[in-house]
């Protein structure tokens, strides 16, 4: 299984790309959660995380799952996010 965090500022876009993935059949594990970022104590700055889990790719350094980290930083830097690559 290999697993994927999009970070962003507003809880919208985090939802509108999780929209966006679950309506792609690849794509089962995705669920929008509030994600407190180090150094973050107060939780209204917290910033929202869509996470985008699969079960078909099992190797991070495969074409397939380096072909997804373009997608998803492009995705998240489209609504002002970015991805977190140390899931």
């Amino acid at each position: 299984m290999i697993e994927y965090l999009l970070i962003f500022p507003e809880r919208e876009d985090a939802e509108d790309v999780a929209e966006e993935l679950r309506a792609e059949e690849a794509f089962t594990q995705v669920r929008v959660t509030r994600e407190a970022l180090a150094g973050e104590d107060d939780s209204e700055s917290h910033e929202w995380a869509v996470y985008v889990g699969l079960d078909t790719i099992d190797d991070p350094a495969s074409a397939p799952a380096r072909a997804l980290v373009e997608r998803f930083t492009a995705l998240a830097e489209e609504h002002d996010g970015w991805l977190d690559e140390r899931v």
